[in-house]
């Protein structure tokens, strides 16, 4: 079977933009530790907007943290404030393409998702924006602009589960040094686990919290 030039064409373009972009890549991670404490921002501002580069912000932050323990809270707060800012840019192009995409495709968006996110903004926010490598985290962010998170919950949700994030990482930086970056490439199965009791601690508080009130009333 033949293919037509134009299909041809379209797959050739194709694996020249992922060569590009993995050069790209290739050279954001190699330059921008050059940078300090500018370059941990931009690295995090651009891994949570609309290019990924998995673990460059984190491995950085462990590396300068260990480095300079005392500037440890400066470096959380650079790749915290960097990382919100790259997760706004996508939050609110999904908040503006993305619902009007959803309702073109499925209509109305669903009363109980809806629901959910504003009985439980932190669950949607907060935790997702906390969770370690490798629990994905973008497709969080343009849930949470489609499905109309308030933009207040979103910013403080997200700056605070990102502070949790880069604080447990700076801390094994300062008290751990070189063997934390390996720990952190290569605990996946703790970081899931991690996780999921979070999410399991959070809905038995707040279960518990709901069962309380109404005994007491």
């Amino acid at each position: 079977m033949r293919l037509s030039s134009d299909y041809r064409i379209t797959v050739f373009s194709s694996f020249r933009y992922g060569v590009a972009s993995g050069r790209i890549v290739a050279w954001m991670k190699a330059t921008l530790p050059a940078f300090g404490v500018i370059g941990l921002f931009c690295s995090s501002f651009i891994d949570s907007s609309f290019l990924p580069l998995p673990l460059v912000t984190d491995l950085f932050l462990i590396e300068l943290s260990s480095l300079r323990p005392v500037r440890m809270p400066l470096y959380v707060g650079m790749a915290a404030i960097g990382s919100l800012g790259g997760c706004i840019c996508v939050y609110w192009l999904a908040r503006k393409g993305g619902e009007a995409f959803y309702r073109s495709r499925h209509g109305q968006p669903p009363e109980g998702i809806q629901k959910f996110i504003e009985h439980h903004p932190v669950a949607c926010v907060v935790l997702p924006a906390a969770a370690p490598f490798p629990v994905p985290y973008k497709p969080f962010v343009i849930a949470q602009g489609v499905f109309q998170v308030p933009f207040f919950t979103f910013v403080l949700g997200t700056l605070a589960g990102r502070a949790v994030r880069f604080f447990i990482e700076g801390y094994l930086g300062v008290r751990y040094g070189e063997a934390a970056k390996e720990f952190v490439l290569h605990q996946k199965w703790h970081s899931l686990a991690a996780a999921g009791i979070l999410v399991v601690l959070y809905f038995a508080v707040r279960r518990l919290s709901i069962f309380r009130k109404f005994k007491v009333s």
